[in-house]
């Protein structure tokens, strides 16, 4: 990073005096809880491990703390935000902090959930705070939709870290953990404090760091249905849980063991290998 590659970070009353500026309230529909501290985003970017060659997608960036940290450090930055408000103001607040980086900056106004690779510039990194309510089936829809994204670093509630992290046979472990763990390798590296946010969330946050791999053998959306089908009744054993899926309990059963997995066992204690050799079984197993 050169002297002339640096910006102007926000602080609290940076941040405070945007939102009068722009009348915003942040609301818990969008999920907004807006970082102020300088620290906490320079320590995200360095988490990151990011490169200069790196093209970072930024999925919520409200005011634009995160933003201005990343710029010096990549390529660029492709920032999605829902909010039009916010969307429109952000190369402005990128322009009067960091001029010389303002042409590294992309603003698309949508939703993350829809967003699609053709609108984007084949993204290699994902560095973004995420809205609580929404976190999981981004970072899903962003590993589908966008194979050049090799790794990501996202800021979520802790308890959602723990499930994105979570290891075969904890009582965390379910649905997301398969789920991301079809795509990448997560860990949950660090913890947030509360008091960085404004407002001031009613939770903990985390930040987990992912690190794409080769997907399984197998048909993802069979898969996945196999997922929600094991979890959907935690308490019953994969034989039960499956029945419906299967087509019955005895079918289930055949499966399964075909797959190498006892029918007795229960989802939250196989790997999202098993899930998949049991998807391929069912596969086989079907005309």
């Amino acid at each position: 990073m050169t002297g002339a590659e640096t910006s102007a970070l926000l602080g609290p009353a940076d941040i405070r005096r945007l939102a009068e500026e722009l009348d915003v309230r942040p609301t818990k529909k969008l999920g907004q809880n807006f970082v102020h501290d300088p620290n906490t985003v320079r320590r995200i970017v360095s988490t990151a491990a990011l490169d200069s060659r790196d093209v970072v997608l930024e999925v919520g960036p409200g005011l634009g703390s995160l933003t201005l940290a990343l710029l010096p450090a990549v390529e660029r930055v492709v920032a999605v935000e829902v909010d039009p408000v916010l969307a429109e103001r952000l190369p402005k607040t990128v322009a009067d902090r960091a001029p010389t980086l303002a042409d590294r900056l992309t603003v698309l106004t949508a939703d993350a959930l829809r967003v699609t690779a053709d609108q984007l510039t084949q993204p290699t990194a994902l560095v973004a705070n995420l809205p609580y309510n929404i976190s999981v089936p981004v970072v899903l829809h962003l590993l589908a939709e966008l194979p050049t994204m090799t790794k990501a670093l996202v800021m979520v509630q802790a308890e959602v870290a723990d499930r994105m992290a979570a290891a075969p046979g904890g009582r965390t472990y379910g649905v997301p953990s398969v789920k991301i763990a079809w795509y990448a390798e997560a860990r949950r590296v660090a913890t947030v404090p509360r008091s960085v946010f404004w407002p001031v969330p009613n939770v903990d946050s985390a930040l987990v760091l992912l690190t794409r791999r080769p997907t399984p053998d197998a048909d993802r959306e069979a898969m996945f249905r196999l997922v929600d089908a094991a979890f959907a009744q935690r308490r019953k054993t994969l034989r039960a849980a499956l029945a419906t899926w299967a087509g019955g309990a005895d079918q289930a059963a055949e499966i399964l063991t075909r797959a190498g997995v006892s029918p007795g066992a229960r989802g939250e204690t196989l790997t999202v290998g098993d899930f998949a050799a049991i998807t391929r079984m069912a596969g086989k197993a079907r005309p």
